[in-house]
């Protein structure tokens, strides 16, 4: 059975940072783009970065960039996302999602396979 499990969400201050942790199982990660993505209350989902397993190539949405970094662990089959500076609108839902596919520039727009449950963030003092 094919799951993804986020964890590493919850409170932080404005400035501070976070790690999200989307552990796969059921699959490994070769061959699969692995992508955030996040959505606040009232807004549309958002795409926010993808890594693609067997290069390690990263693309980041524009108002992340700078700020998040993705990376991956292949021996934990796990997909991190490192979160600094983090201010109020930030607060959303955060997912990763998992596509098994080919990379290219347009990866923050493709049609996920395989999503997570998602992880609460919330950025506030």
């Amino acid at each position: 059975q094919v799951r993804l499990v986020e964890s590493g969400g919850g409170l932080v201050q404005p400035g501070g940072s976070l790690r999200l942790s989307c552990a796969a199982s059921g699959f490994t990660l070769d061959s699969y783009v692995i992508a955030w993505f996040r959505q606040a209350p009232g807004k549309e989902r958002e795409a926010l970065a993808a890594i693609y397993s067997l290069n390690d190539n990263t693309l980041y949405a524009d108002s992340v960039k700078g700020r998040f970094t993705i990376s991956k662990d292949n021996t934990l089959n796990t997909v991190f996302l490192q979160m600094n500076n983090l201010a109020p609108e930030d607060t959303a839902v955060y997912y990763c999602a998992a596509d098994y596919g080919a990379w290219s520039v347009h990866v923050l727009t493709y049609i996920y396979d395989y999503w997570g449950q998602g992880t609460q963030v919330t950025v506030s003092s």
